[in-house]
């Protein structure tokens, strides 16, 4: 057999989209690179070849040729990530017992500390919504309900965008959120949350009833009446970051607002575990990255409040 054919990488996908539930980012990102290994073992080898045959030097090699195209280090992970699920898929599906990529190194990926708001400018950019919100206008109303609902709820901003209605209940004050692998949770909302958000409907029949129509099962809509899209939800936070003294508007994001929903619930005494319910993570780990942040945080207290620090 010669280069992998296209079926086995049309099945792979089919595996991870239905069988595993793997985000579409996901599905896309490791078809890309299974197809990307596949192109440079036909380089290496310059004739046939089997998944079968394929080994561990196969395995490294490639890892070396990312390094020399400079990838970062998680995408490189990514990439031994996507050929490892390959290997199984294959042990599953055709019987390969052996899977080359299993004893490769992952690369030590640098934890970077998320970016986020500390109290007093969570409250300057809420000041600065509800500021804006009062002074009436769809854009304004929805722009504050999107901030509450951030910040109430630890969202991520694709799982915000397509929130449809069916998946608010302002009388229990939840909302069910559609995370990472299809996988739904219930998260609770707050009550300034769900005040701007019925406020914003108010906004949002009007336009829906000027316009003469739009998507009316979206909660968030653009001024043409249309589900407002990832990168609209971004650039109106963005905005509302942007007011921060000192430049510290450019230093954060959307997701900013995820960092400071998790970090700040920690910081106040809650579980670990609760938090990770909340915010989707599949692994604890992932969500001790806050930990370490709020440790940061109190060492730095520490260092500018402790006489003999």
């Amino acid at each position: 057999m010669t280069a992998p054919s296209i079926p086995e990488l049309d099945q792979f996908v089919a595996f991870l989209a239905k069988e595993r539930n793997d985000s579409p980012h996901t599905v896309t990102a490791y078809a890309r690179d299974v197809a990307d290994f596949a192109a440079f073992r036909d380089a290496f080898y310059g004739g046939p070849w089997t998944w079968a045959g394929v080994d561990r030097l196969a395995i490294r090699g490639y890892l070396g040729a990312l390094e020399q195209r400079r990838l970062a280090r998680k995408s490189i992970a990514r990439a031994l990530s996507a050929l490892r699920t390959f290997y199984r898929f294959l042990n599953l599906t055709q019987g390969i017992e052996a899977n080359p990529a299993r004893a490769a190194r992952t690369p030590k990926l640098e934890r970077k500390l998320p970016t986020l708001l500390d109290r007093a400018e969570t409250k300057l950019v809420f000041a600065e919504a509800e500021r804006r919100a009062q002074a009436g206008g769809f854009r304004e109303a929805r722009d504050l309900a999107m901030l509450e609902l951030f910040y109430a709820t630890g969202i991520r901003v694709s799982e915000l965008a397509g929130l449809n209605d069916g998946d608010l209940d302002l009388v229990s004050d939840q909302v069910k959120v559609r995370g990472k692998g299809k996988k739904e949770r219930l998260v609770p909302l707050g009550r300034h949350a769900t005040k701007a958000l019925r406020q914003y409907f108010r906004e949002r029949d009007s336009l829906l009833a000027r316009q003469g129509g739009g998507d009316r099962r979206a909660v968030f809509l653009n001024q043409k009446a249309r589900r407002l899209t990832v990168r609209g939800v971004q650039l109106a936070v963005k905005g509302l970051l942007a007011g921060l003294p000192g430049g510290r508007g450019r230093e954060l994001h959307v997701h900013s607002l995820r960092h400071s929903f998790a970090s700040h619930l920690l910081d106040a005494g809650s579980d670990l575990r609760a938090v990770q319910e909340l915010l989707g993570h599949a692994s604890l780990s992932t969500t001790q990255v806050y930990t370490h942040t709020s440790v940061a945080r109190l060492k730095q207290v520490y260092q500018q409040a402790h006489p003999r620090a």
